[in-house]
């Protein structure tokens, strides 16, 4: 398993799907956990812990509301963590103010709200660095989406 993708709610489970998708769509394994930072912390840290053990390379953690959880788990990890803000409350844009303005020295990528699946796109990109296969798959993706993208260039209105 290369990528984690934590979400504090299962209310959260069709938003952060995206990120599956475009994992699956590259052949990247991956594990999915419902925790919270605020009601089970130490079973997130406890999971956080085994992630490591067990080589996984990137986390994409999404929240709502308050979205802590990314930088939680940031906090107590080296690895990537790509934030997906979701859309709870107020448009989504307060979870994205708290998972883009982490402190210095805790970084957390972050995508647009509710977009899961350039949370996913994201963490192909950074496993592609030191994996050649999925740089060539990733490569022939973006070749092919040019492609279908020039076929709709002209459009009759």
């Amino acid at each position: 398993m290369q990528v984690a993708i934590i979400f504090g709610s299962k209310s959260d489970l069709d938003v952060m799907k995206g990120a599956a998708n475009a994992l699956k769509e590259f052949d990247v394994k991956y594990e999915a956990f419902v925790l919270s930072a605020h009601r089970v912390p130490e079973i997130l840290e406890e999971t956080l812990e085994r992630l490591e053990k067990e080589g996984c390379k990137v986390i994409i953690a999404g929240a709502g509301l308050a979205a802590h959880l990314p930088g939680v788990i940031a906090s107590k990890t080296t690895l990537p963590v790509i934030g997906v803000p979701i859309n709870a409350a107020l448009g989504g844009v307060d979870a994205l103010y708290s998972i883009v303005q982490m402190p210095k020295s805790i970084p957390v990528a972050t995508v647009g709200i509710n977009n899961s699946y350039n949370a996913g796109m994201l963490a192909v990109q950074i496993l592609s660095v030191s994996n050649e296969d999925l740089k060539n798959k990733l490569n022939n993706f973006r070749v092919k989406m040019k492609e279908d993208f020039k076929k709709n260039i002209s459009v009759e209105l």
